[in-house]
């Protein structure tokens, strides 16, 4: 339950090696978050984020074993989760494989992988967040989508129609859970520089996980339906949702 102020106290992470996820984190144990389980698909690559939450000031740092593409697995592990901690304030699903269009092109095995990370795994899981968190009568459930979900670009339209399912998911489900005192915030960001996108060249408007991470956390404090990251992007959207199709080959593949 959140504290006195609004605080979180507790957080869930889905997908515990995202920078993004991580940096949010980090923002929200600084503002008195005590209670972090990190879920991942390697449980040892997150203890060293787990000991610097500790050493942040978390007092209950949790690492569980999570695979996003193991959608049999989802009811037992997450249920396991809210079963230790049947108060959570905020879950966060920050999961996702970008990949490379040219790679699905050649290997549609290797985009159906994708695309089973991105929005299969994230229905599975986001259902049994959901109902977990419609159970306990309060929480939120933000969900990491993108502003290449908007329109599909040629050059990453495999990724990019991953991340349209998962946005109109995220808001039925929003819809879904109206009355129940649980809220979805989905947060779009732009070009953030990640490692995942190290080499890549900037797209305009690029920004950082620590900025989308002020973003985030801004969001559950007013519990946001979406978060554009960085702000500007919801108004450029505006546009290039609506620009005829020629128009928009030619300004989303330059």
């Amino acid at each position: 339950m959140r504290d006195a102020l609004g605080g979180v106290q507790s957080v869930l992470v889905l997908g515990g090696g995202s920078e993004i996820a991580r940096a949010t984190v980090r923002k929200l144990v600084a503002d008195r978050c005590r209670t972090v389980i990190l879920a991942g698909r390697r449980p040892a690559a997150l203890e060293p984020v787990a000991a610097e939450l500790r050493d942040a000031g978390a007092t209950t740092v949790e690492v569980v074993a999570f695979d996003a593409q193991d959608t049999t697995s989802h009811a037992t592990v997450l249920g396991d989760v809210f079963d230790r901690h049947p108060d959570l304030d905020v879950v966060l699903l920050a999961f996702g494989v970008l990949g490379s269009q040219p790679e699905f092109e050649a290997d549609p095995s290797a985009a159906a992988a994708a695309v089973q990370a991105n929005y299969v795994g994230a229905v599975s899981s986001g259902l049994v967040v959901a109902d977990r968190l419609r159970r306990q009568g309060h929480g939120q459930l933000v969900v990491l989508s993108s502003v290449a979900g908007e329109r599909a670009r040629r050059d990453n339209f495999v990724y990019g129609s991953s991340k349209a399912g998962l946005d109109a998911f995220a808001q039925g489900l929003a819809d879904s859970l109206t009355g129940s005192g649980v809220s979805v915030v989905i947060v779009r960001p732009g070009f953030v520089r990640t490692q995942m996108t190290e080499g890549m060249t900037d797209a305009p408007f690029a920004t950082t996980a620590d900025a989308v991470a002020d973003d985030i956390v801004a969001g559950i404090r007013r519990d946001a339906p979406v978060v554009w990251s960085p702000a500007k992007l919801r108004w450029v959207f505006v546009v290039l949702r609506h620009l005829p199709r020629p128009i928009w080959r030619k300004v989303a593949n330059r």
